[in-house]
């Protein structure tokens, strides 16, 4: 169940809009940063908070590629293979994440501090290849950029 305060405050910014359903994302991203990822429960407290059915919410949560309905790690890198960024290197970026972190694309590293994922455009096409971490963008990727972005998120989880 969602925290008291969490769902008061979701319930309030429902209020000030319309129809609410158009906040649905929001819902579920909120939500989300809550659990880790959309949860089965999160999916139900979803439908109840915007009066949907859960399908409704599963559909929705299925469709949108930064919506989580598996756990992942606490830092997700979404790797971007559009045209642009694979006619820049995305494969050797790709690989050399694969290596760093030990996994595959879709999997989680066994501390849970990363899972990788692709995903199809970043608007970063200037500053290829790319990807987001947790939503942040980093560009012009080269190898030792990366191990400049993981050490600093390493860091960072162990100052926490």
């Amino acid at each position: 169940m969602i925290p008291k305060k969490l769902k008061e405050s979701l319930i309030e910014r429902l209020g000030h809009v319309e129809h609410p359903r158009e906040l649905a994302v929001d819902v579920m991203f909120a939500i989300q940063d809550h659990y880790g990822y959309l949860t089965d429960e999160g999916v139900m407290e979803t439908a109840q908070l915007l009066d949907m059915s859960p399908l409704e919410v599963e559909q929705l949560a299925t469709f949108y590629t930064f919506i989580y309905r598996e756990p992942v790690g606490n830092y997700v890198i979404h790797v971007c293979d559009s045209v642009i960024c694979w006619m820049d290197g995305y494969e050797s970026i790709k690989e050399y994440l694969c290596q760093k972190l030990g996994i595959q694309p879709g999997e989680t590293t066994l501390d849970k501090m990363f899972t990788l994922l692709p995903v199809c455009c970043v608007g970063y096409c200037d500053r290829s290849p790319a990807m987001l971490i947790n939503r942040k963008v980093y560009g012009n990727l080269t190898a030792v950029k990366i191990d400049e972005i993981l050490e600093k998120l390493k860091i960072k989880a162990s100052d926490r």
